[in-house]
Formats: structure tokens, sequence, C-alpha cells
């Protein structure tokens, strides 16, 4: 695959103007909707016996490294080390689901959607 086709991959798979969003609240909030988003439809494909989808693939991939290189490991202490370590289990799970091999996708899931709960219950108060 070339450069050129790997962009233009990626640009299949976006659904969200992130140019739009400019809070860095906002932009975590919709890039964790987004992962949880695409490891139900990768859980969802691996319990129906089918093959997984690729956009939710990479979605996936894109989301946690999103994620991931998002973290303040100076200011963010503890918190930031234990969502490294849940952000990269999905990792693991995703890149299972790549191989086409059995993974935890359903437990992953339910990380995000825990994680995803508290950010938005911690949001920025009008």
């Amino acid at each position: 695959m070339t450069f050129a086709d790997a962009r233009a991959r990626y640009r299949r798979t976006e659904t969200v103007d992130f140019q739009a969003v400019e809070d860095p609240h906002q932009i975590v909030l919709v890039t964790l909707r987004e992962l949880e988003r695409s490891l139900r439809a990768l859980a969802a494909a691996a319990e129906a016996g089918g093959s997984y989808p690729d956009q939710h693939l990479n979605r996936a991939f894109t989301a946690i490294y999103i994620l991931q290189s998002s973290l303040d490991f100076e200011k963010g202490g503890e918190i930031a080390d234990n969502l490294f370590r849940v952000y990269e289990f999905c990792r693991l799970q995703v890149a299972s689901a790549f191989r086409r091999e059995h993974g935890q996708l359903t437990d992953a899931a339910g990380h995000i959607s825990a994680i995803l709960e508290a950010w938005e219950q911690i949001g920025p108060r009008p």
C-alpha cells in the first residue's frame, strides 16, 4: 500500500470533522465516542462470526493513537498511566482482530464506555 492509498483510506474512514471541534475536552469526547462505536461494531462482527469491518479497524487504531498521544504523563501522573494501559489493552485487542484472531473486544468496549461516561461527567461547566 502506498502512502497515497493509506491517506485515501484514512480520509474515507473519517466521520467527524475534527477541525470544527476546538475545545480539547470535546475532541477527547468525540474520539472516545468513535472508539467505543468501533469497538462495539468489531465485537458484534466477532460474535456473528463475520469478518471485521476494515473501516472500524482503522477508526479504532486512529482513535487509540489520538487518545494515547494526548496524555500528559507529567501532569496526569497515575491517572495518565492507567489510561495509557487501558488504551494499550484496546489497541492489542484491535490488533488481534486485524490479524483475524479472537480478542476481548467486548471487554475493551466496556472499558472505553466507562471512561467515556466519566469524561462526560467531568465536562466543562457553562
